[in-house]
């Protein structure tokens, strides 16, 4: 095997290649932003404001199931008794850019992904470069899916919840615009990079940092906090707390694997 292409490199030179990292990220974030900017009337009616409508897709699968499993219509969605209110001057202008900003980053994942890897490809092996296209394609496809994950699954459960969570009849739920969108973008980004969690561990194991032997050793202890998560962000509903549980545990699972067969390349190549 070739040996790593190291690069005589000091650290204010690394510290450049980082600086342009983010400079290049950064614009490719900004003009993604401009471009959704002209489409923001669909972004927030339809995509961000869709799970306050009862009739969005993720309520009607929900009732539709618990049809078919016998829960009547127990966990069906017939309203939502809240609205969104703007409490700031200057709200709904921020709102606005900060959407679009953080649709931008999403967009331009696969380009961000791709200055990564050329920062850190001088200290893999010419094999491990050649992989540049599986990396980004496998790690932007998780990244997509976790988003559409968060915004599917975790987004309409919390706001169903949330909404319908009540300490008093007396008290009326009125959330402000910052909190819904908040909520829905922290739920998004965070399923987004949750599910990078293989890529993540291919390289901390390469690095040495990791094992499969430590990361079976405490599954048990992720499965606990997965099953937290999923109380938390979930409807008080068993079907609903399994929906969110059984990918993460999956997610979980693929990196265990993943990180086998990382250390069982490692003994072929010293062995």
């Amino acid at each position: 095997m070739a040996k790593k292409n190291l690069n005589e490199m000091s650290f204010l030179d690394h510290l450049e290649e980082l600086r342009w990292l983010l400079v290049r990220s950064t614009i490719a974030i900004l003009i993604l932003a401009t471009v959704t900017f002209f489409i923001s009337d669909y972004i927030f009616d339809e995509i961000i404001f869709g799970p306050t409508n009862a009739n969005f897709i993720t309520y009607r699968f929900f009732c539709d199931l618990s049809n078919q499993l016998g829960f009547a219509e127990t966990i069906c969605v017939t309203e939502m008794p809240f609205i969104i209110q703007n409490t700031n001057m200057e709200g709904q202008i921020n709102v606005l850019i900060w959407t679009c900003i953080t649709a931008g980053f999403i967009l331009g994942f696969p380009f961000i992904l791709w200055e990564v890897w050329k920062f850190i490809s001088p200290a893999l092996y010419d094999t491990e470069k050649k992989h540049a296209k599986l990396f980004i394609f496998s790690s932007s496809l998780l990244f997509f899916l976790g988003v559409l994950f968060g915004y599917f699954v975790i987004v309409p459960m919390s706001v169903n919840f949330f909404a319908t969570f009540t300490i008093s009849p007396v008290v009326k739920n009125q959330f402000s615009i910052d909190s819904y969108i908040g909520m829905v973008k922290t739920s998004v980004i965070a399923c987004g990079l949750f599910f990078e969690l293989p890529i993540i561990i291919y390289f901390l194991t390469k690095l040495g940092l990791v094992t499969p032997v430590f990361l079976r050793k405490y599954w048990k202890y992720a499965v606990i906090i997965i099953l937290i998560v999923a109380a938390i962000v979930t409807p008080p509903d068993v079907v609903s707390q399994i929906i969110v549980t059984i990918p993460m545990l999956l997610i979980y699972e693929a990196s265990i694997l993943i990180s086998k067969i990382v250390v069982k390349n490692q003994k072929k190549v010293n062995g």
